[in-house]
């Protein structure tokens, strides 16, 4: 399902967040890791192009280290890994070498080197979310604390959100989903929001509007509850601790933000599209609103094919190094 992973890194702390989660997923799957570095050169006058080839070996040979001590991480771990350096912009060369290599899931941390900021995303991760047809694995910053020395000592994930809307492409989680909760003895909690009418606010409603209302969430709870037992008493969830909860409100995205709060949630996991999602767009409403406001770390299971034609590779000037 998961492999191979792609594992983009720039060289910070930060970034590095990522890494037990990567050792939790790709053991989960038993996945490729792939560590990727992208090295952008900075364009200037003839006068310094010599400095700047000096420069970019220097930074190249010291990618290629960075990289390659950590795949030992990995290798210590009993993971397979490789390490591939490339020139060119870094958002643009990362989903490149994804689509051309054909991962299926891409690692991310919400901020590397330029630091922390006010929004939920840095704008290289943000480009590479919009721009890779493949799933995703975001991984808050700001969360993280200070690397264990050995990666098999990974985060377990004990409590996972599942939002479901009824439809087949909310679902696609659940294959996924029961895998990493069976290797983690994962608590699954699966979750419907019925959201109440919107009603004309030109004026108060009136009794007749608000019996209305109540009726049709009466009625779309019903449906939620027979759903939701459906779902938890499949054979795919056997074995596996499931809770379900039914929220009525009038802000879906709210609710669940509330939810998982209160619930503890380690990971959140949504399908890229529900039943209202578009093909014209990579992701729902639901899905954005998780990567830019989420505080917890969000894995966006994509439903939409991949893309068919080849691009071309990051390097620009043939510079690549692979190991």
């Amino acid at each position: 399902m998961f492999d191979p992973i792609l594992v983009p890194l720039d060289g910070s702390q930060l970034a590095e967040c990522v890494l037990p989660h990567v050792v939790a997923i790709a053991q989960s799957f038993n996945a490729e890791i792939t560590l990727l570095r992208i090295l952008e050169q900075n364009q200037t006058g003839s006068s310094a192009q010599l400095f700047d080839l000096l420069n970019w070996q220097i930074n190249k040979t010291k990618a290629v280290l960075y990289l390659e001590k950590t795949k030992t991480r990995f290798q210590e771990s009993g993971l397979r890994a490789r390490t591939s350096v490339l020139e060119g912009l870094e958002a643009e060369g990362i989903t490149e070498y994804a689509q051309n290599q054909g991962i299926k899931l891409i690692v991310l941390s919400s901020h590397g080197r330029n630091g922390l900021t006010q929004w939920g995303i840095s704008n290289v991760t943000q480009k590479i979310i919009l721009g890779s047809l493949t799933s995703l694995l975001i991984i808050r910053a700001h969360q993280s604390g200070e690397q264990p020395a050995k990666l098999s000592k990974t985060p377990l994930y004990q409590r996972i959100l599942v939002p479901l809307d009824g439809s087949q492409r909310a679902e696609n989680v659940l294959p996924i989903i029961t895998q990493l909760a069976h290797f983690h003895q994962s608590q699954v909690h699966l979750v419907q929001v019925v959201q109440t009418p919107e009603m004309a606010r030109q004026m108060p409603p009136s009794p007749e509007d608000i019996d209305l209302s109540n009726r049709l969430v009466t009625r779309n709870r019903e449906e939620a509850v027979r759903y939701l037992e459906q779902v938890k008493s499949r054979s795919i969830l056997e074995g596996i601790a499931v809770q379900t909860h039914l929220i009525t409100s009038d802000n879906a995205a709210v609710a669940l933000h509330q939810l998982a709060e209160q619930e503890q949630i380690d990971l959140v996991t949504l399908s890229a599209h529900g039943y209202s999602g578009m093909h014209q767009w990579p992701y729902g409403s639901m899905v954005n609103n998780f990567i830019m406001y989420g505080k917890i770390s969000l894995l966006i299971v994509q439903d939409l094919p991949a893309k068919q034609e080849p691009m071309p590779l990051a390097s620009s000037s043939g510079e690549r190094a692979e190991r």
